[in-house]
């Protein structure tokens, strides 16, 4: 479970990596090949920076929203084991009770018979 967390969150990290260095090189590629003004491409990269950074947010806020909810759901099923566990464990204590239990009585029978 936490390794699949783990590497969703990696993947996570390559994406929004990934999505960095396309966003750099297409602007690059905007000024290199802009048959515009100076102020026009200013404007221009100011538009598409903010763009990027409002995607950029969009990604990550739904990519800790997937990571809340894993988290959850991890803590459910760790939750739901230690419940299980629990359970067993009194299980296991009541057959012991009843196993000494039973020793003690045979016990006093062995000693009322001698």
């Amino acid at each position: 479970m936490e390794k699949r967390c783990a590497m969703e969150m990696n993947n996570s990290k390559h994406m929004v990596f990934g999505l960095l260095i396309g966003a750099l090189a297409g602007a690059t590629a905007m000024l290199l090949f802009a048959p515009q003004s100076g102020r026009q491409t200013r404007d221009q990269i100011q538009l598409k920076s903010e763009e990027l950074m409002n995607k950029t947010n969009e990604f990550v806020k739904d990519s800790v929203k997937q990571v809340q909810r894993k988290t959850e759901e991890i803590s459910s099923e760790i939750k739901e084991k230690v419940a299980q566990l629990k359970e067993s464990g009194k299980e296991k204590l009541v057959e012991g009770i009843d196993q000494v239990e039973g020793a003690l009585e045979d016990g006093k029978e062995a000693v009322k018979g001698m």
